[in-house]
């Protein structure tokens, strides 16, 4: 509704409007007289019609607008007793109702100091646009941000105008020097305090010592470990007498990875996932009989829009990728969505036809053999319908596994848990597997637990195994479908105290042969393993705690009957760095090579745990590289001429260059070295020596023997002779005494003389 306020002429005020009449109110005019209206009329209807022009009413006639009073005459010079005219005000609400776009222009604006207008409206294009999808919750945002702005302004300034701010380039700067020191500082503290591994672990207590019971840990339990140490302990020898005639455990292991991990998983698959060494053991091996049927799968989640492509390409060519529906994650449900997978999708080749087996509930669960990947085992069972899993492993791309080694300890877990009283399956007095789904078996599952057991609480993300019945219940329990986010490890052993039977769960711990890269530094982390290293450490350890417990046995209580405990690790006792010490790495310390300019060999070698090679920094005498590298061992000793026992997992190899090293000293090298050879055979010269002076000794005794028989014989015949002869001469017949007592052995023994 626009108007026009024209500019006042003398004392008139004139309005013009599309909707309202021509409005010039003069009050000098002789037109105002008395007798148009009576006062309180007429005041009556001035503030009816400005109620209605204030409410956008139609407006009322003109004749309202023109005041009256019962002094006015027709003179022209006002009273001045005259109340204010309400003019004004009428401008004033009759510009405050209507919209600054009524205003054709700022130079129609009103500019009269009688309207009275104390600010301005905002301009369209400068006012904030309400949204017309939802309530105008911007504008409050808006509102509060620019209040919260404001206060930090009005703060900053306080603070600025404070006496003692640094106000000088030089305070500035100290300033920030401080507080910068301060900041490093508090970081520095709060890693430390949050922190939980402030201490390297005794990693060779853990190879000397008996392993935790296999029942479930308390939640109360403390986080370190107490031994009750026996000085007559010997710790059982892996592997053990007749592990080879049992039924070898149907294992898939999937290898978490991502879709840009391309160079690791091609690092994996052409070394421990297919390598002889890996899959058959040490030395001879066993032909890949223990693991030909463990499966390797790699686990993504969707891949990037990138990396699609690639992927795909991957899958078609190796045939061992699995994709599950889930975003990429690592500690968001993508363990669950694994195992639940698994539940209905794993298969692994059935055991030889000729070979012995455990019946369980799932061993009539068949499907069709699937395309074959490189590295999976090609035997005459690959051909035929696969079955379900005894075990389903997780690891990460970052583990190195050697397969052997995990299949043999896994078998023996299953084994155990399997019980005396479970009998193998005899495929000659039935048939191997029963083919009605509806004959339900006697024997119970196993569930076993089974991995690297981290302060008495879970097993290490790295590797851990579930056995299948465990893997069956938790992808369908409701409760634990609930319990899927937080850090993996740690929730796969909460699912275990929620299983319907948590007391039966077997929690086997491995704390010996699974550890860290020796460049890791971290609490976990030592030189590369091998069975002749754990002999020594078990050796030294053991004399160690021997005199340990003698030296506080007399001190406390002058008995060695009343301490039998050793809690480990104790920062308070002397001899706490020789259950953590390593010669090739140390905790929170960067790792560097022994000697400069060594060999890709050498610097291998030097990783290893107690190697010459991994000494010679300490030792002047080992004549350097070259001599320390002479010393080496050979494979066969170093696995004491065992198939298995040794290394099982190395975990936080963060760079393809440490995975290569991994590679190089768990998997290559030589049987006998050329050392092992010159001493070998100057120990078979010795022994043939030693063999022929215990032969002539042998002979000596021998022929000292048959001197002393000939001595006692001649005595005897003498003897024999001198009776013979008294018998005769009371008889008065001679005899020849010489033909008559001489004997065969007499007369051996005059020949052999």
């Amino acid at each position: 509704m626009p108007f026009t306020l024209r500019p006042l002429q003398g004392n008139a005020i004139s309005v013009r409007s599309d909707h309202l009449p021509d409005l010039s109110v003069d009050y000098d005019s002789e037109s105002s007289t008395d007798t148009e209206s009576p006062p309180h009329r007429a005041s009556h209807s001035r503030r009816s019609y400005f109620s209605g022009i204030t409410s956008l009413a139609v407006p009322a006639p003109p004749d309202y607008l023109l005041p009256s009073s019962a002094c006015t005459t027709a003179t022209s010079t006002p009273l001045p007793s005259r109340p204010t005219s309400p003019l004004p005000q009428f401008t004033r609400a009759l510009l405050s109702s209507r919209s600054s776009s009524t205003f054709g222009s700022d130079t129609d604006e009103p500019t009269s100091p009688l309207l009275r207008i104390r600010g301005r409206k905002p301009k369209w294009w400068g006012a904030q646009r309400r949204r017309w999808w939802g309530p105008d919750v911007e504008t409050r945002r808006v509102r509060r941000r620019d209040t919260r702005i404001a206060c930090m302004g009005r703060w900053l300034k306080r603070i600025v105008r404070f006496r003692f701010f640094p106000s000088q380039p030089t305070t500035i700067l100290l300033t920030l020097l401080l507080f910068t020191l301060f900041a490093i500082a508090l970081t520095v503290i709060l890693i430390h305090t949050l922190n939980p591994d402030k201490e390297p672990l005794p990693w060779r207590a853990y190879c000397s010592m008996p392993p935790p019971p296999r029942s479930p840990p308390s939640l109360s339990a403390p986080t370190v470990d107490t031994f009750d140490f026996d000085s007559s302990y010997i710790p059982p020898p892996f592997p053990p007498v007749g592990l080879d005639s049992r039924p070898p455990a149907g294992i898939l292991l999937g290898v978490f990875t991502t879709d840009h991990a391309v160079e690791r998983r091609m690092l994996i698959r052409s070394t421990w996932a297919r390598h002889v060494r890996s899959r058959n053991g040490a030395g001879a091996g066993d032909d890949g009989r223990g693991t030909s049927r463990t499966i390797i799968k790699f686990i993504l989640g969707r891949p990037r829009s990138k990396w699609e492509r690639r992927v795909q390409l991957e899958m078609e060519t190796y045939n061992d990728i699995v994709i599950l529906p889930i975003t990429e994650n690592m500690n968001d449900g993508k363990t669950h969505a694994f195992f639940s997978w698994a539940s209905t999708s794993a298969w692994v080749p059935p055991p030889a036809q000729n070979s012995t087996r455990y019946l369980f509930s799932y061993s009539n669960s068949t499907s069709p053999p699937p395309p074959l990947s490189l590295h999976d085992p090609r035997s005459e069972a690959s051909a035929r319908p696969w079955v379900r899993p005894d075990y389903i492993v997780k690891s990460d791309d970052d583990s190195f596994v050697m397969l052997a080694e995990l299949e043999a300890r896994l078998r023996l877990e299953l084994s155990d848990a399997a019980g005396a009283s479970r009998p193998y399956f005899d495929p000659d007095a039935s048939p191997v597997v029963t083919q009605d789904p509806n004959v339900i078996p006697v024997y119970q599952d196993p569930l076993v637990y089974w991995g690297y057991l981290v302060k008495n609480r879970f097993m290490a993300g790295e590797l851990y195994a579930l056995s299948w019945s465990l893997v069956d219940w938790l992808s369908n329990d409701a409760t634990v479908k609930g319990m899927t986010r937080g850090a993996e490890d740690k929730q796969v052993a909460k699912w275990m105290r929620l299983h319907p039977r948590a007391n039966e769960v077997r929690w086997a711990s491995e704390r010996c042969w699974i550890y860290d890269h020796p460049r890791a530094a971290t609490v976990y982390s030592h030189g590369f393993l091998f069975p002749s290293e754990v002999t020594r450490v078990r050796r030294n350890i053991k004399s160690l705690l021997q005199s340990i417990l003698y030296d506080a046995a007399y001190t406390v209580s002058n008995t060695f009957s009343n301490l039998h405990a050793v809690t480990l690790p104790d920062a308070n006792m002397a001899s706490s760095q020789s259950f953590s010490y390593s010669t090739v790495s140390a905790f929170r310390t960067r790792y560097s090579p022994p000697l400069p300019n060594l060999t890709p060999l050498q610097s291998v070698e030097a990783l290893v745990e107690g190697s010459a090679m991994s000494l010679v920094r300490d030792s002047v005498a080992l004549g350097g590289a070259d001599a320390a590298w002479r010393k080496r061992e050979g494979r066969r000793r170093r696995y004491e001429g065992k198939r298995v026992g040794g290394t099982t997992v190395v975990h936080f190899i963060k760079r393809n260059e440490w995975f290569l090293e991994t590679a190089l000293a768990l998997l290559e090298g030589d049987e006998v070295v050329e050392a092992e050879r010159h001493r070998e055979a100057r120990e078979d010269e010795e022994n043939l020596q030693e063999e022929e002076e215990e032969e002539e000794e042998v002979e000596d005794e021998v022929i000292s023997d048959d001197e002393d028989d000939d001595t006692v014989s001649a005595a005897l015949d003498v003897e024999s002779i001198r009776s013979v002869d008294e018998d005769d001469r009371g008889d008065g017949q001679p005899v020849n005494t010489f033909a008559s007592h001489s004997s065969p052995k007499h007369a051996a023994s005059r020949r052999k003389r």
